[in-house]
């Protein structure tokens, strides 16, 4: 049986896991970990998005982020729940403009996630290179699958994960969703802050499968 990574590591120094990655055009696009100083931010980027993207993303009809899941969100590392934010340069201001929160299960070795864009940044490239770089951040923790659930109408995220080479299936707790699921093994390709961070520590367990660069 292999030992759960130290989160304390994860907690040291959020910002030594900031990544840097560039969009189809070349723009840079940060994803680093929420802190504390976010929270504002946060509330805000979720009352920007219109009312169907926020149905997708909570999965239920909510005008904001509720207290409950920001106050989840800022606690990085408890019950091996994580969130990032991607921000943009716009106008020389940092701006959210997507987000993601995933949770790492060491029994099964799986990461559950759920991913949003803002409304205004869609079509850019953003949402691939979230998810390409949730999927380092989840292999950093062990995980050997990666997997999320949405509604069955939700074209842009079922897009999305179809292009990244997920598998799809009924979704077990409510026929309304589906669940797409990708292997890790592939996670070598996209290298990471945090990935190499966990490395260089001792505590990537599917370590045959990655090769860091």
């Amino acid at each position: 049986m292999q030992a759960e990574p130290d989160h304390r590591f994860v907690l040291s120094n959020l910002g030594r896991y900031t990544d840097v990655v560039r969009l189809k055009d070349g723009k840079p696009l940060t994803v680093r970990f929420i802190e504390p100083k976010d929270a504002d931010g946060l509330l805000f980027y979720f009352r920007s998005l219109s009312r169907q993207s926020r149905y997708n993303r909570l999965m239920g009809a909510a005008s904001e982020l509720p207290p409950s899941e920001l106050d989840k969100a800022l606690h990085i590392g408890e019950a091996s729940r994580y969130a990032v934010i991607a921000e943009m340069k716009v106008d020389g201001v940092e701006t959210i403009v997507g987000e993601s929160r995933y949770s790492y299960d060491p029994e099964t070795q799986k990461t559950e996630f759920g991913l949003s864009i803002g409304d205004a940044w869609q079509g850019q490239g953003i949402g691939s290179a979230i998810l390409s770089n949730l999927e380092c951040r989840a292999a950093a923790l062990g995980a050997s699958r990666l997997f999320g659930e949405t509604f069955r109408n939700n074209e842009q995220m079922i897009g999305l994960a179809r292009k990244a080479g997920y598998s799809f299936m009924a979704a077990p707790s409510d026929w309304r969703q589906v669940r797409f699921e990708k292997p890790l093994h592939r996670a070598a390709e996209i290298p990471c802050a945090s990935w190499k961070q966990a490395a260089m520590a001792g505590w990537l367990p599917n370590e045959a499968l990655l090769a860091v660069h």
